[in-house]
């Protein structure tokens, strides 16, 4: 008996053996795959930093989902892929940038299936655009200088109107959508807090601030066929957010910017 135990023994080390071998090729092609993983969000991210639209600036990081990316690669897409810029200026105006891209073809010529992104902009980026579309709507001088605060749902303007040259306080609210296009504030109620000693000059304020929305276009910050898709604001923070199914890679896509339609 003692004789022929180590006979016994060779096939389970034979198979112990192959077993051992193909542990180390999978750690090998996950090793492979895991630097090719690094290599790859590495690259894409230099080609989108090389690829923004003239002012803009900041650093993207990119993630990539999904399985295998050796497989995604030769499969022709990949799953999905998710870029962040927590950091990103627009013509001077700060910005957090978060986008999700499926169905991510390795062609840069082909669209993309699907991206949904947000825009995070804070109290001081949000008064920039404002104030520069109310020069660019040519509103009036108190308009211009009226400094909006966020809030749960609803916007506040304040400022001061001047009133055969007695100052009056004013703070008026509107309420946050979207179009396709552009950021829309629309005018929800106005009240004097000063200065008007008991007379009511809320017909004042409307005229100065207008009854009809105001709105922001987004649309010229954004790669064509990028569009809105819903807004939320809170006392820190608005939160854009935005989709489009008709994005590419390409540089001539990524730089060429939309536009808003007119009012």
């Amino acid at each position: 008996m003692t004789a022929t135990t180590p006979k016994r023994r060779r096939p389970a080390r034979r198979l112990l053996v192959v077993v051992v071998a193909i542990l180390a090729l999978v750690g090998i092609f996950f090793a492979v795959d895991a630097g090719l993983r690094g290599y790859a969000e590495n690259r894409i991210a230099s080609e989108i930093d090389a690829k923004l639209p003239e002012g803009v600036s900041g650093d993207v990081n990119v993630a990539l989902g999904g399985t295998s990316v050796i497989f995604q690669y030769l499969s022709g897409s990949f799953e999905r892929v998710q870029l962040t810029a927590p950091e990103l200026a627009v013509n001077g105006v700060p910005a957090s940038v978060s986008i999700d891209a499926t169905d991510v073809p390795t062609d840069t010529s082909q669209p993309i299936g699907h991206v949904d992104g947000a825009i995070e902009l804070d109290q001081d980026a949000l008064n920039s655009l404002l104030q520069t579309a109310l020069t660019e709507a040519d509103a009036a001088p108190e308009a211009r200088d009226a400094q909006l605060e966020l809030g749960t749902d609803q916007v506040t303007y304040t400022g001061e109107l001047s009133i055969f040259g007695v100052p009056i306080g004013y703070q008026a609210t509107a309420g946050p959508s979207v179009t396709p296009d552009a950021l829309v504030l629309t005018p929800t109620g106005a009240e004097v807090t000063a200065g008007s000693g008991g007379l009511d000059v809320s017909r004042l304020v409307d005229l100065v601030l207008g009854g009809d929305p105001i709105s922001v276009c987004v649309a010229g910050y954004l790669p064509q066929g990028v569009t809105l898709s819903d807004v939320e604001t809170t006392p820190e923070r608005v939160t854009i957010t935005l989709e489009s199914s008709t994005l590419t890679l390409t540089e001539q896509s990524l730089t060429t910017l939309g536009s808003c339609s007119p009012a």
